[in-house]
């Protein structure tokens, strides 16, 4: 089986609300197109995934998604799609709501499992509720739920074969399951989520958000570390060079903030710390500039699908002053990580005169970095 997805997106959704259409708005820190786009381009088993956009929508597109116009309709938008996907080699196609944030891996993984078996297949949940028929606002009679279902999405087909049906298809069919079942092709159920929401109403927002902030992978990760004074006329502190009466004493330029930050960064990885990257036996690394390690760090994480969320680092010492060169360390940190100022702390604290930092031996800093998966 070799799999691709089309995101469907190029709706208006006006029952949302906003000044824009719903899979443009901001949900749980980023876009309600974002998180179904991850889902999908993120799954291991999904090879490419065509996001069919409104012509009006194409300033929303991130850079580097590939994207093609919709039509009309939803028959007309998913066609294109699929016409997209044509000659490269792809078997089967997962069609998935682009307004539907909140899908799991789960989900999809038991619709590629029936696709092993069926030409067709969908998640769904069982009607669980009593359902009225009514008119003018009054109960006109009751309805059995018995066998009904409520449909979600991705849908899951043989390429060849929903190609096909589309072509032959009512261009107003709600869902490609209806187009499907025109053509004859057999479509197993399999079991949806609630969680799986389409965000329809206003209301839904707070929904998603609920659901994607347990789903969240978040991490912590805390630094700390510890340099003696020796000899010298200035200390490196978070990349900034302060004047002082003497200088940090260590393998690397001894940058006993970046240090921390660096090994938050590890340490929220689970990567254990500098040593093991950079270890002091090699003598590569006799005097190297801290920013060296910080940057593996960062790249670290980003290449293993997180974002850096902010970064708080403390120093602790009583000479030199930090208030003076707060403003630029926290400037430069932010230069090396890729991360906006307000994304970054610098503060320092004494020790009250207590310990090696208050007689003055040496700087201590403690750093704590939060990391999110993106």
């Amino acid at each position: 089986m070799k799999l691709a997805a089309i995101l469907v997106a190029a709706g208006r959704g006006s029952r949302a609300g906003g000044d824009i259409p719903k899979q443009w708005q901001p949900l749980a820190g980023r876009r309600v197109f974002d998180w179904a786009y991850a889902a999908l381009a993120e799954h291991p088993a999904v090879e490419a995934v065509v996001a069919v956009i409104n012509p009006d929508d194409a300033v929303h597109v991130p850079a580097g998604i590939e994207a093609v116009l919709g039509g009309a309709t939803r028959a007309a938008s998913v066609q294109a799609g699929l016409g997209a996907l044509h000659g490269r080699g792809f078997t089967h196609v997962l069609i998935h709501d682009g307004a539907r944030a909140c899908l799991s891996a789960e989900v999809i993984d038991t619709v590629i499992a029936a696709l092993n078996t069926h030409d067709a297949a969908a998640p769904a949940l069982p009607v669980t509720d009593a359902l009225w028929r009514g008119v003018a606002g009054e109960v006109t009679g009751t309805q059995s739920r018995e066998g009904l279902y409520r449909a979600q999405t991705p849908q899951g087909f043989d390429l060849a074969k929903i190609s096909a049906a589309h072509t032959q298809a009512d261009d107003m069919a709600s869902d490609d399951v209806e187009v499907a079942r025109a053509a004859r092709l057999a479509v197993a159920i399999v079991e949806g989520h609630e969680d799986n929401l389409k965000v329809t109403l206003p209301e839904d927002f707070a929904r998603a958000e609920r659901i994607l902030a347990e789903q969240m992978d978040i991490r912590l990760g805390n630094g700390f570390d510890v340099h003696a004074f020796t000899e010298g006329d200035a200390v490196v502190l978070c990349g900034v060079n302060v004047p002082h009466s003497k200088a940090l004493l260590g393998h690397s330029d001894a940058d006993v903030g970046m240090h921390a930050v660096t090994d938050a960064l590890y340490g929220a990885l689970a990567e254990g710390d500098i040593g093991r990257h950079f270890p002091p036996s090699d003598p590569q690394w006799k005097g190297a500039a801290s920013h060296i390690f910080l940057e593996h760090a960062c790249e670290l994480a980003r290449s293993s699908g997180y974002v850096i969320s902010n970064i708080d680092c403390t120093l602790i010492c009583e000479q030199p002053k930090i208030g003076p060169h707060a403003a630029d360390m926290q400037s430069e940190m932010a230069r090396i990580m890729g991360l906006a100022s307000d994304r970054v702390s610098i503060k320092a604290t004494t020790s009250e005169r207590l310990g090696f930092t208050g007689r003055e031996e040496g700087i201590a800093a403690l750093a704590t970095a939060t990391l999110v998966k993106s």
